[in-house]
């Protein structure tokens, strides 16, 4: 499964010379990634209330082209590799209606207990999160 949002970039998301701010591309991972995990059919908060939490581990983000204020961007987001404590998650940014690919990136995520100890992903949660081989090259 490949999720995807469309963004428009807001004024406040740039930096002095009009281009998108580098860790925004972070948030809009975040917010893909949430999109993701809610049509798989879970959410993060059903996730939580069921004791698990997924923490950021590592993030790698390679920009290729500057996206702009008002741009429409679309955000693609797919698992990318599943292990027993961690998922990572690819993303393609992309300009809306030519697909110009702006950004790709990754992140991996650990499964913590509420007391913030590493535990296993639930059977559920791996059943519902199946890698996919990458749409574009990281």
């Amino acid at each position: 499964m490949i999720s995807s949002i469309t963004l428009r970039v807001n004024y406040s998301e740039t930096d002095q010379m009009g281009v998108v701010y580098h860790a925004n591309y972070l948030i809009w991972f975040d917010r893909a990634r949430t999109e993701l995990m809610r049509e798989t059919g879970l959410t993060y908060k059903e996730l939580e209330q069921q004791g698990v939490y997924l923490a950021v581990s590592e993030v790698r983000v390679r920009y290729r082209a500057a996206a702009r204020y008002d741009d429409l961007v679309q955000v693609r987001c797919w698992v990318r590799e599943l292990a027993s404590r961690r998922v990572t998650f690819g993303y393609a940014v992309e300009r809306a209606g030519t697909g110009e690919l702006l950004a790709t990136g990754q992140t991996s995520l650990v499964s913590l207990t509420h007391q913030h100890t590493l535990t296993r992903l639930p059977a559920h949660v791996v059943d519902l999160l199946k890698p996919i081989p990458d749409p574009v090259d990281l």
